[in-house]
């Protein structure tokens, strides 16, 4: 079995449990503005942020403008005037104190902190991720915290990658692998960068991407069967 040195670990819907923490941020923040919330709202808004998450790694929106337009789609969608600015920033405030982990995060981290050196690399928002963060029972078992909002680019362009180097001070890519959710940025950004991946599918959902990843993985602690 081939031996690794560093670790990377995307963060949303891999460490952290996105859809829990964005079903809490959005129902305190619908409520903070007396505002009617159901099971419809939360799944027009994933479709909304989705799509706009995957023009953001394509380089076709800046992640503020992200931040607005998402609300601007989803009140216009339930004809409700409201200041979409203000609530995006009630919305990122609430989000950054979510902090739920994916099953059995806490353990992997700890099991891959005590073999390597580990790293979250995220396109995520740099006040909710690094918020909730410390506020999480991984803040110990994390050496380094990647964000594309600092490093101005995001997954899948290597550029992120090579941002890391900078700050890790890390470059064996023979000896690097990356876990992560998603095929598009997790994954092509660790092919583009040249490094290992493994494709955690947790939905166990079939490949048709065309980008195949060195190992795919169902559950998180399947990592020991590979690390």
């Amino acid at each position: 079995m081939k031996t690794y040195e560093f670790v990377f670990l995307d963060a949303d819907n891999t460490i952290f449990d996105y859809k829990a923490a964005e079903w809490q941020a959005l129902l305190n923040s619908f409520k903070a503005q007396n505002l009617p919330f159901s099971k419809d709202i939360i799944e027009q808004y994933g479709v909304i942020n989705k799509a706009l998450w995957e023009k953001y790694e394509k380089n076709e929106i800046t992640q503020e403008n992200l931040k607005k337009e998402r609300f601007k789609q989803l009140f216009a969608g339930l004809n409700i005037s409201i200041d979409y600015t203000a609530f995006s920033g009630i919305y990122i405030e609430n989000l950054s104190h979510a902090s739920v982990l994916m099953t059995n995060a806490d353990q992997i981290c700890r099991y891959l902190h005590a073999k390597y050196k580990t790293a979250l690399i995220t396109n995520g928002i740099s006040k909710v991720q690094r918020n909730r963060f410390e506020k999480s029972l991984i803040k110990n078992d994390i050496d380094y915290v990647i964000i594309s909002e600092e490093a101005g680019c995001s997954k899948p362009d290597a550029s992120i990658f090579e941002y890391a180097e900078t700050i890790t001070n890390y470059k064996n890519k023979e000896k690097m692998i990356i876990i992560g959710d998603s095929l598009t940025s997790d994954i092509m950004g660790g092919i583009n960068y040249g490094i290992d991946t493994c494709w955690l599918n947790s939905q166990k959902e079939e490949n048709v991407s065309g980008i195949i990843p060195n190992y795919t993985i169902s559950y998180l602690l399947e990592l020991k069967q590979i690390l």
